[in-house]
């Protein structure tokens, strides 16, 4: 399970977030790619975009739930 104060610190603030278990596997961003991209040194996924509407939650949700090495997290601030 993802840890906060484990997260990178380039995921936008908020309640999602990825923490430094990422091994950049890209799956978050295939999964829910309007939330998830590769960070700019391309050695991990970040949040660059809180989800906004209902259908956002729900792809960033199923890309936890996939996430290989469980670096995505949902109780950021």
């Amino acid at each position: 399970m993802a840890e906060l104060e484990n997260k990178y610190e380039d995921n936008l603030a908020g309640k999602w977030y990825v923490d430094k278990e990422c091994i950049d596997c890209d799956l978050c961003n295939e999964l829910a790619p309007t939330n998830f991209k590769s960070s700019v040194d391309d050695d991990h996924s970040i949040v660059f975009k809180q989800p906004e509407n209902d259908d956002e939650v729900e792809q960033c949700n199923e890309a936890l739930e996939a996430c290989p090495v469980e670096a995505i997290g949902c109780d950021g601030e």
